[in-house]
Order: C-alpha cells, then structure tokens, then sequence
C-alpha cells in the first residue's frame, strides 16, 4: 500500500473542497450574515491549512494503484464529510459534531435525510452549504477530482472505478481524464438549464438555485421546512420533476441524446425499464388516491407523479405527506426506494440495469429446471450480459439486504420500533432520504436518533454511495497484505 500516495491525493481532495467554500462565503457576504462569513472563513483556513499538509508533507509514490484507488475513494468521503461539518458548527447550525457529520455526509452522498427540526430561519449561506455539498456529491468528489486534477495522471482510472456507480463502468472516451471531463460538462449543461427553467418562471434565484442541488443530485435538500410543497405551485413541481427524471438516467445515455442520437433512448433497454416502471407505478397509484382521497383525478395525478418520480430517483422530494396515503400506494413506494434510478446516474438504490438482470437470471432458472443441460446466457437487449457481472449483480443484491437486515436490527435494538428501525435503514442505504412511519416519516427528520443510531445510518449512506464493494473491501485483512 502506498501511504504517501494516498495521503498526498486526499490532501488534493481537502485543497478542493476549501476552494469550493468560498461560493457560499460569497452567500454570506451578499445577505451581510457576519456570524457565517466568520464560520466559512474559519473553515476555509482549517481546511486550507490540512489540505496544504497533507499535499506536502506525503509525497506521492508512483501512480495510484488498485488498492490505493478503493482506499482513497472511501477515505475521500470520510475526509470529506468531516470537513464538511465545520460550516454547520462555527455557524451555531448545529451544535454537536454527529449531528453535523450526519447532515455533511447526507448531503455528500444526496441521501437528503436531516437533523435539522426547521430549516427555514437559519442563515440562508449555511442552507447553501448544505445544498451545495449535494451537487458536489451527485457526480462524485473523486470523479470532480479525475476531472480537474492533472496530477492524477493514469491512477484517475482506479478512483473512477471506486466511485461511479453500477455494475459496469462506461467510459465516453479512451482517456479517463476525458471522460469524467465530459460527464461533468453535462452535468453543468443540465444544471443550468435547470436554474434558468425555474428563475424564469418566477422562483427567485437563491431558491432555483439551491432546488437545482438538490434534483440534480437527486439529493432532495431544500431550504424550505415544507420542501417544493411549500410554493404549492404546479409550474414549479413539473420542472423538478422533468429534471428528477432526467438525473436518473445513465449520463453516458445523456451524451448521446445530447449529440443528436435519440434513437439511443428507445434501445437502451435499462431506460425502457425505468420509465415504464415509473408509468406503471403513476397509473396504479393515480387510480387509487382518486378513488379514496382526491375527487380530482388530475389532483391525484399530480401528486403521484411527482412522489413517484421524488422517490424512484432517490431525490426525496416531497408534496404531500404520503404516510398518509392507501397501503397499496405506500407499498409501492416502498418498492421503489429499493429499486431507485439507472447506472451511472446520480440516483440511488440498487439500480433498475441490476434489478433487470436478477429478473432475467430468475427466469433462466425455470428454464434450467426444464433443460438442466442447456446453457442460456442473459442478455440485455442485443448485449450479452457475462457471467462475472451476474455473479457480481447477485453477490450485490445479497449484500445489500443483508446490510439492510442488520441494520434494521441494530437500530431495534437502539429502541425503535420495527417499521421506522427498517426505514431509517432503508432509505440511507438506498441514500433516499425518504421513509415512512411516526418517526422518520416524509414529515419527519432524524433529530430523534441516538449518536449510535446516526453513526450506523452515515455508514450506511457512505456503503450506498460507493455501493458496498468499495468501503467494505477495507475490512478484509487480505486486501491489506502485499
């Protein structure tokens, strides 16, 4: 293992993120809150001073290799989220580090889920903080670093792989560099848009912007208490949720629309999936709030449609309190926080590619039982899938409910009740940010919970950000033998 290395690379990580503080000091001075200017120049120079350590004082050592690359990304978010908290502390946001960790490392993996009782009141620089980490994290730290940094050199391609999620790693062009390059660039195309759809239509600046974080990185943060309910505006809902949609299709897919080949949509059979999923879910959920709460069924259309799509994506958006809503609507929305957007999207959860190809291998098993001797292999539209990813894909999905039936039991044993220990899991793991029940509800948010219980659910929100390989390979003995 190359210590220097690793140590010089997250210095260049730390040396980033105090730069990208100096956006929301910009904030502070512009709304002449003197508390937060203080709070974000203290982290500025805290960070500076760490970052400027750790880049000199370890000199790295060759290339980034393998090993260094998964050590790196799960350190980067560590390290990250922990500086990240600063701003919430100096500010008097929040006052104790767990919960500040908590809000830092949900934003970072746009998990949404929140110690804040209310949001509105506190100063809107530090609420731009908190946003602005979500967008930070919806590509990824360590892709934004492939992307920037030169000095990175060819190990960029081993911190590209610890990060981008899905089973497969799509590469727009031969170098690596390039392609994180391109993905950020449509990453800020769709962004502005974004902003310019919604100031447009009369969303002051501050709030297009800081609602745009937060869909973009399919994170659902916002600086309202009621979130996107509070404007109770149609116009505004839509434009979200065209952008919700759009955050959580693979980016390697929004390439190629955005260079004319629309034609790619209709034979990616991964996006055919995801939004049939979604139309299936908005008529079944639409027919049953018209029939046992909305008269209007354009009412209930709107308000299952944009919860369908909050929650599919794992933006976390919300509307309506949907805990209130039928069991069968509930049910699957449940569902949906487990299945969550594409690969190679900024959304969560397992992914519908993954869910895909459990359904296919689950297929071929009735066809073996019928023809034990013949061999099928699974395709995905016209690609063959191999059988290293479907072991991949089934180890995964095994995994992750696992993890979750541990969790949800860990958070039993803490004292809660069955419904909101499952939830709580569920939707960090799955970095959704949405539950149900009286405690971690869509109404509700995270103050309640014991440090122990908060401590698990970051660990669950970074093991769902970096889909579990990446950090649990850290505590494997033999990963670090030589």
């Amino acid at each position: 293992m190359k210590y220097n290395t690793v140590f010089h690379t997250l210095g260049m990580i730390v040396l980033s993120l105090s730069a990208s503080m100096l956006f929301p000091l910009f904030c502070a001075f512009y709304y002449q809150e003197e508390t937060a200017i203080y709070a974000f120049l203290s982290s500025i120079i805290i960070t500076l001073l760490f970052g400027i350590f750790f880049y000199y004082h370890f000199q790295a050592e060759n290339e980034i290799g393998r090993k260094e690359g998964y050590v790196v990304a799960t350190l980067g978010w560590l390290t990250t989220a922990a500086f990240g908290t600063l701003p919430f502390l100096f500010s008097g946001v929040l006052t104790n580090f767990i919960d500040a960790y908590f809000e830092s490392m949900s934003g970072l993996t746009t998990t949404g889920a929140t110690v804040l009782q209310t949001i509105e009141g506190n100063p809107l620089s530090v609420l731009f903080w908190r946003n602005q980490l979500q967008w930070m994290g919806g590509m990824g730290i360590i892709v934004l670093m492939v992307a920037i940094l030169p000095a990175l050199g060819a190990g960029g391609m081993q911190l590209f792989k610890s990060e981008v999620p899905g089973p497969e790693k799509y590469k727009l062009t031969p170098r690596i560099k390039e392609t994180a390059k391109l993905l950020y660039q449509i990453y800020i195309i769709i962004s502005a848009l974004q902003v310019a759809c919604l100031y447009f239509t009369g969303m002051s600046f501050y709030d297009a912007l800081t609602h745009m974080f937060g869909t973009m990185a399919t994170g659902g943060f916002s600086p309202k208490n009621l979130g996107v309910g509070h404007y109770n505006n149609l116009t505004y809902e839509i434009i979200i949720m065209i952008f919700m949609l759009i955050a959580g299709v693979n980016f390697t897919l929004l390439y190629k629309v955005l260079h004319g080949d629309l034609k790619s949509l209709f034979k990616d059979r991964e996006f055919l999936f995801y939004i049939s999923v979604i139309l299936i879910s908005i008529f079944i959920i639409t027919a049953q709030l018209h029939i046992y709460i909305y008269k209007s069924i354009l009412t209930a259309l709107r308000y299952s449609s944009f919860q369908v799509v909050s929650v599919i994506t794992t933006t976390a958006f919300v509307t309506v309190d949907f805990d209130q809503w039928p069991a069968l609507s509930k049910s699957i929305l449940i569902i949906l926080m487990f299945v969550g957007g594409c690969a190679g999207s900024t959304a969560g959860a397992i992914k519908n590619i993954r869910i895909l190809v459990l359904l296919k291998k689950a297929g071929r098993e009735f066809q073996r039982i019928l023809h034990p001797h013949a061999f099928t292999p699974i395709y995905i539209g016209d690609k063959k899938i191999s059988e290293e990813v479907v072991s991949s894909i089934s180890s995964f999905f095994f995994l992750y409910m696992l993890i979750f039936v541990f969790g949800t039991l860990f958070m039993a044993y803490l004292g809660l009740d069955m419904v909101n220990a499952m939830f709580s899991v569920a939707t960090t793991l799955g970095n959704t940010g949405l539950g149900l029940g009286s405690l971690v509800g869509p109404a509700q948010n995270y103050t309640f919970l014991p440090p122990l219980g908060k401590i698990l659910l970051c660990l669950c929100m970074l093991l769902g950000r970096l889909e579990i390989y990446a950090a649990l390979i850290l505590v494997v003995p033999e990963f670090w033998k030589k």
